[in-house]
């Protein structure tokens, strides 16, 4: 169960680099988790399996998304969900 929570949580930093569009070149974001090159890419590519339409923009050496998107996982309540407190539970 354990490494399925640290899965998550690699997703989730991901999204977070995605999202300001500081990964990175492949190499340095694989370097900067602590992950191999192609462990990054499986990550990307499950990312891509649950819809994240991610791309590699060359132009600023960083991942992006070609469409707003929003990734959550874990419980939370619907009263803080509402108020637009991130639920991810790490």
């Amino acid at each position: 169960m354990n490494i399925l929570i640290k899965q998550i949580e690699l997703i989730d930093r991901i999204d977070q680099l995605i999202r300001l569009q500081a990964t990175g070149t492949p190499e340095s974001l694989a370097h900067r988790l602590g992950v191999s090159k192609t462990k990054l890419y499986r990550i990307i590519n499950i990312m891509k399996d649950l819809n994240a339409p991610i791309l590699y923009d060359v132009a600023i050496q960083s991942f992006v998304y070609e469409a707003a998107v929003g990734f959550q996982f874990g419980f939370y309540d619907k009263e803080t969900s509402s108020r637009g407190v991130n639920p991810f539970v790490g």
